[in-house]
């Protein structure tokens, strides 16, 4: 009754060592399963919901053996949970089995740990009893073989559920696969498979998963992405929005190619959006109302007789996640190309710098006025006529000030101390010191630490684009709580370079970097590259606000992420990555994704209920849990592009506690938490976050 495989198994050359993991890889779902008393559902697209080009589940193939008469179909007549479920008929059958099986290969097949025993479960319904759940495990020396048989399964009229634990995992397995095979004639569906870790860590432990318990890990998807996403903005539903205009290709400027796509973690899907301008290198924000204003973007390339350089667009644009498309708004007072883009306190749209229609720095301070839905003109607002570079970092600070953090693009020879304090109602722009090499900070990227409350900003790496030196290791920290902020010098920035497994003090520093927030109150730095275009930097760390340390080591993005790279925090914890567009104009449309340390070390809590989603400031707001948690947080979702998101911010939720029921206090201040839709994360009593909620303030 044993299954043979019924197609070439991997060959000892295409054998790929996956480090080993116990939560769910993700590869083309963000959605996380309902967890168990056990652990999380380690299958991707376990219920059948995201399907390939032909309609069938992604992850899944049809599979088997032998001589039979029988078709594969997806049915939605019923299915026991969402819309789709796997159907086998086999009307005749001299030899052999049919099977639904999971893929057998690294980015679908569940990974596991030698002596771990694993729960596997489906709902199925069969009109036969030869029907028999079949496993295959991936051995390291010898490839993918066949394991065992489970279980039989009895004839089942109504959806009936089956979980088996397997034996213990052999040494050496890292990898299995399963299905349930039909190897007489009848009618077998099958739906909702899981796969749990049922054995208990060892006493005294939090994480059985190997170096993935203090590194991470990374996954690249089967998937590329449709266009260069030179922009990405993470949407209020948990969609993202990929921006490429023209996507850095002249050709496809003179076509009129733009492009936009909407990527759809939950199904491993994109949609195509028709864009009406090209939004290359254009400035974004949600909005209070969780749409996403565009300003600006290219309205020419440089001239081949070098007459002019780039020249930035007027339009401006709101995208809507609900109908997926663009509208266009009043066109902006002055032509803006690598604008900053940062919302206020009271959800106004301040912008500043980058290139005009004529290919000079734009002066004028654009101001979008959110109640009526316009930018006003240049008589409306309030003027200095101050040139802040190109994608100036512009982080908005409790008191309403924006911070000028001195990270910015290709800013050559800036003048002043390289950051500053603006206040636009008062005009007054006031020099801050302390930031170190301030002409070498092109591509550095800042970050308001969290919590936001504590009015701290870290500065990390940079270059300069015309003398083009070894990217620098540098970081600086400013407290802005403080009368007369200053720059601190921070630590250095692991260097990546590594001898016998200990770090060398050569210097490797980034450009082109990204940091991320992430719900346990860490800053996940990854990506970056050496050079101008050139030289990607693999190391990754993490940042500890509370001790200002790096933590070096952390697993690395098999991609290269240079120039036109972003790194983003998704609603399920992980971190997805994309881009990288080299001097020689190239770009990889590869889609990375990385799980955090913390999605390896237990169960992750469940916010069950909320006492509302629109959040007032100053309110308290009631949520239950079904474990205990140590902290709470709203993280903004991100809109980033060139080492930019001034925009990014974790506000910090005092906890009224009354066992799994826990009020959560929201700021009175506006300037702390700007309106607008935010990824509300719990933290376990173990270090791991549940899977946001999302929530309006304001």
């Amino acid at each position: 009754m044993t299954s043979a495989p019924s197609r070439p198994l991997f060959s000892g050359a295409n054998r790929v060592r996956i480090a080993q993991v116990l939560v769910l890889t993700l590869v083309l779902v963000v959605l996380v399963p309902g967890r168990s008393s056990a652990g999380a559902n380690l299958l991707a697209n376990g219920g059948l919901e995201a399907v390939d080009s032909t309609g069938f589940p992604l992850c899944w193939e049809k599979s088997g053996w032998g001589d039979s008469t029988h078709t594969f179909e997806v049915s939605h007549a019923a299915p026991h949970g969402g819309a789709n479920a796997m159907k086998v008929t086999v009307a005749a059958i001299s030899n052999g089995d049919r099977k639904a099986m999971m893929l057998e290969n690294p980015s679908c097949a569940p990974n596991v740990t030698p002596g771990h025993q694993y729960d596997a479960s489906a709902w199925y319904k069969s009109t036969t009893a030869n029907t028999v759940m079949t496993i295959f495990r991936h051995d390291v020396a010898q490839g993918w073989t066949y394991w065992t048989d489970l279980a039989t399964l009895p004839v089942a009229n109504a959806w009936t559920k089956k979980t088996v634990r397997t034996p213990v995992v052999p040494p050496g397995t890292d990898q299995i696969a399963w299905g349930i095979t039909i190897y007489g004639v009848g009618i077998l569906e099958t739906d909702d498979y899981t796969l749990i870790d049922a054995t208990e860590d060892t006493p005294g432990t939090t994480c059985s998963a190997g170096a993935a318990c203090t590194k991470g890990a990374w996954q690249v998807m089967p998937f590329n992405s449709p266009v260069r996403a030179i922009h990405t903005v993470v949407l209020k539903n948990g969609d993202v929005l990929l921006v490429a205009g023209s996507g850095n290709d002249p050709d496809a400027f003179a076509q009129g190619t733009f492009k936009t796509s909407v990527y759809h973690p939950r199904t491993g899907t994109f949609t195509a959006v028709a864009t009406p301008a090209d939004l290359f290198c254009s400035g974004h924000v949600q909005l209070s109302d969780g749409r996403v204003l565009i300003m600006g973007g290219n309205k020419d390339y440089p001239a081949a007789d070098a007459s002019h350089g780039y020249k930035g667009l007027k339009d401006s644009y709101i995208f809507d996640p609900a109908t997926s498309a663009y509208t266009k708004v009043n066109d902006m007072s002055a032509g803006s190309w690598y604008p900053s883009a940062t919302v206020m306190g009271n959800g106004d749209v301040i912008s500043l710098g980058g290139l005009g229609e004529d290919s000079s720095g734009t002066v004028a301070t654009q101001y979008f006025n959110a109640a009526q839905q316009r930018w006003l003109s240049l008589g409306e607002t309030k003027q200095t006529w101050n040139f802040w570079g190109l994608y100036p970092s512009m982080i908005l600070m409790q008191d309403g000030r924006l911070f000028y953090s001195g990270s910015h693009v290709f800013g050559n020879g800036t003048p002043g101390t390289g950051a500053s304090i603006y206040n636009y109602g008062t005009e007054a722009i006031t020099p801050v010191g302390g930031l170190q090499r301030k002409d070498e900070r092109d591509q550095s990227m800042s970050v308001l630490l969290p919590p936001a409350q504590d009015q701290r900003v870290l500065t990390i790496g940079g270059g300069n684009i015309d003398s083009n030196p070894d990217a620098n290791r540098l970081t600086d920290i400013i407290d802005l709580k403080q009368a007369n902020p200053v720059y601190q010098p921070g630590p250095l920035l692991p260097s990546g370079t590594m001898t016998g497994g200990v770090p060398q003090t050569a210097t490797q520093g980034k450009m082109y970097v990204s940091t991320v927030l992430l719900p346990d109150g860490k800053v996940f730095e990854t990506g970056g590259g050496l050079h101008n275009r050139a030289d990607p930097v693999y190391e990754a760390s993490m940042f500890d606000p509370v001790t200002s340390t790096f933590n070096a080591g952390m697993a690395t993005d098999p991609v290269p992420r240079t120039y036109h790279s972003s790194a983003f925090l998704l609603p399920d914890g992980r971190v997805m990555a994309v881009g990288d567009n080299p001097g020689d104009g190239s770009f990889d449309m590869r889609i990375s994704v990385y799980s955090p340390p913390y999605l390896f070390k237990g169960s992750r809590p469940q916010i069950t209920s909320l006492s509302g989603t629109q959040w007032a400031y100053g309110s308290t707001n009631t949520i239950k849990v079904d474990e205990p948690i140590t902290r709470a947080a709203l993280i903004r979702p991100e809109a980033v592009t060139h080492s930019s998101d001034p925009n990014q911010r974790f506000v910090d939720l005092p906890m009224t506690v009354n066992g799994t029921t826990i009020g959560l206090n929201l700021t009175s201040n506006p300037n702390l938490a700007p309106p607008g839709w935010y990824m509300l994360f719990a933290l376990g009593t173990n270090g791991v976050p549940s899977v946001a909620e999302w929530v309006h303030v304001g």
